[in-house]
């Protein structure tokens, strides 16, 4: 069994450094077409491959093109004077940061110290280092070198400025590096060779048969850890890596925020006149809260135009009677206790036995996501849009339609029932958009006419009885708002890739829960009802992505919003090996 590794910041008194694990997102591959940077699995591998320092205040920096110390001009934000700001100490056109912590790794293991992966910075670049951690009693600084002079340069507080990562000093010098034929490697030749023509073939049906959706539209065998063949590579494959926060002295997790909202810069002017106009766009983003629920989201968070105000009342937290109060204050305590093991996150598990699940997760009502437990489904390659059309054909199906034009179409889900051909939906979803969906509502009116896909289905044996799901399938951009459900659920991820955002019960009393299991809130993403709502603003919440052939685990009352974020269609199940009757005992209304 493998042995974890430790990795010790040592602060002397007065230092508070910033550390978080490193986020595999970066603005500009947010912005490609599709998201379709995130493709390439080994970008995103080296984005989230270490822990991230970062810069304890906002500022602006400039080289004049001299190579003097004197050369550089640094501008701190107001109100940031006092904190650890960088200098210039070397000249040469390099700014420094001070790095508050002395590091400490095991034998033989040191620090690699370099910028951000792919996160390029106009002007300037980050310089790398490596440091033999395991015995130095020196601390460190990171440094970067402008790339021209006289352009202005700015780092946000809590923008990274140092990315860590452990390498072994001794492997590089006891690596033998050769080149060899590719035929000295049993069926290496073989098998790249199969992939090269799969390729090909791939990319001569994409150009003759274009499809919908984005998922389709590349192939997957290296994200997905696949040979050539389509059999499974590696056990110990990664399409993504979740590293364990810093644990402060007192156990509690360090959680820097995220980067604050840009701050004008002293060498810009802005009219006096638009002035009101920018400031007005940017305030819903100054909630730190909300910046942060935009990110997990995969939304940018840059200022948008305000959005047109809601005709939705502010409300405010019901006072209560003492055992109200007494009993909210019990529920927050117990979450904050079990966030204690939780990183933070919604843990993410491969093969969890089912005494394991129930034990850790279905007993202690804590959600999951086991990752792969779909892998030997035929519906995660089989489904797509074209092929669920050809073995469904004109059967008569029922769905919902015209939500776009209904602010709570899911409160209101029987007004906006329809019935159509199967394929005739099918080809009504190829665009994105939330205005038509079959959800789960519609199962037990559709359950005759999709019954040819069930064929293509597995077992959850080890979680579930045997029994029919609830079938969702709609467009990218479909969203279910804001509730919880009656029953403990299993999300199962067939084709496509979903973004939910968790919030345990205990924030109940901030969730504007006026109206059976739904929160006025509607979508924790909308600046405009959190302005209308200002106690769902600070609430925690767990950010999970869903991806074809992953589970996950929501215990009854778990607060959820769902977005797909392409084609997608999704099984619900509800009939675990235990009890799950919780739905008998709900208060009316």
């Amino acid at each position: 069994m493998r042995r974890s590794m430790d990795l010790i910041c040592y602060t002397y008194p007065g230092w508070a450094p910033r550390i978080r694990p490193a986020s595999p997102k970066r603005d500009w591959m947010e912005k490609t077409p599709e998201r379709f940077a995130y493709r390439c699995l080994p970008l995103a591998i080296a984005n989230a491959h270490g822990w991230e320092l970062l810069s304890p205040c906002g500022f602006e920096a400039r080289w004049t093109g001299s190579l003097a110390a004197d050369g550089v001009e640094i501008r701190v934000d107001p109100g940031n004077e006092g904190k650890q700001k960088p200098v210039a100490l070397f000249g040469h056109g390099t700014i420094t940061f001070h790095v508050e912590g002395i590091f400490r790794t095991p034998e033989g293991w040191n620090l690699w110290a370099g910028g951000p992966p792919n996160a390029a910075k106009d002007g300037i670049a980050a310089l790398g280092g490596v440091i033999e951690t395991d015995w130095s009693p020196y601390t460190f600084t990171m440094n970067w070198r402008f790339t021209r002079p006289n352009h202005w340069v700015r780092f946000e507080e809590n923008e990274p400025f140092c990315f860590l990562f452990p390498v072994q000093r001794e492997v590089l010098l006891e690596t033998e590096p050769s080149i060899r034929p590719m035929t000295e490697e049993p069926g290496l030749k073989e098998a790249f060779e199969a992939w090269s023509k799969s390729r090909d073939d791939f990319h001569k049906w994409i150009a003759e048969n274009p499809p919908e959706a984005s998922a389709d539209k590349w192939q997957k065998l290296y994200f997905r850890g696949q040979r050539p063949d389509g059999s499974p590579g590696p056990g110990d494959h990664k399409s993504k890596l979740r590293l364990k926060p810093f644990r402060t002295p007192d156990g509690s997790l360090m959680e820097p925020p995220e980067p604050k909202a840009a701050c004008p810069v002293a060498h810009q002017s802005v009219p006096a006149a638009a002035a009101p106009a920018i400031l007005a766009a940017a305030a819903p983003l100054q909630n730190p809260a909300l910046a942060l629920t935009l990110d997990r989201l995969g939304f940018n968070a840059a200022p948008q135009a305000q959005a047109p105000a809601l005709a939705l009342p502010v409300q405010a937290k019901p006072a209560g009677g003492l055992a109200e109060k007494r009993r909210d204050w019990l529920l927050a305590a117990m979450e904050r206790q079990r966030g204690l093991a939780s990183n933070g996150a919604v843990p993410r598990e491969r093969g969890l036995p089912g005494d394991e699940f129930l034990a850790r997760y279905y007993a202690a009502s804590r959600p999951v996501v086991i990752e792969g437990a779909l892998e030997d489904w035929p519906a995660r390659i089989r489904w797509t849009p074209d092929y669920l059309k050809r073995k469904v054909g004109k059967a008569r199906i029922e769905y919902q339609a015209g939500r776009d034009g209904d602010p709570d179409f899911e409160l209101y889900k029987d007004r906006h029932k329809v019935g159509a051909p199967f394929d005739a939906f099918i080809d009504a979803i190829r665009r994105p958009g939330n205005d038509a969906y079959l959800t789960a509502y519609n199962s037990s009116a559709n359950r005759a006419a999709l019954k040819p896909l069930e064929r293509d289905l597995g077992h959850l044996d080890a979680y579930l009885t045997r029994g029919p799901g609830m079938i969702w399938i709609g467009p990218g951009g479909t969203f279910t708002p804001l509730h919880f459900d009656l029953t403990n659920n299993l999300i199962a991820q067939i084709v496509g890739t979903k973004e939910l955002l968790l919030v345990p019960p205990s924030e109940t009393p901030n969730m504007y829960n006026r109206r059976h299991v739904f929160s006025d809130v509607h979508d924790l993403a909308d600046a405009a009802r959190l302005e209308a709502h200002p106690l769902a603003r600070d609430v925690r919440s767990y950010a999970v992505e869903l991806q074809a052939g992953d589970v996950v685990y929501i215990p009854v009352g778990w607060w959820h919003q769902v977005r797909a974020r392409d084609f997608s269609v999704t099984l619900t199940y509800t009939n675990f090996r235990w009890p799950n009757d919780a739905w008998e005992s709900f208060p009316g209304e």
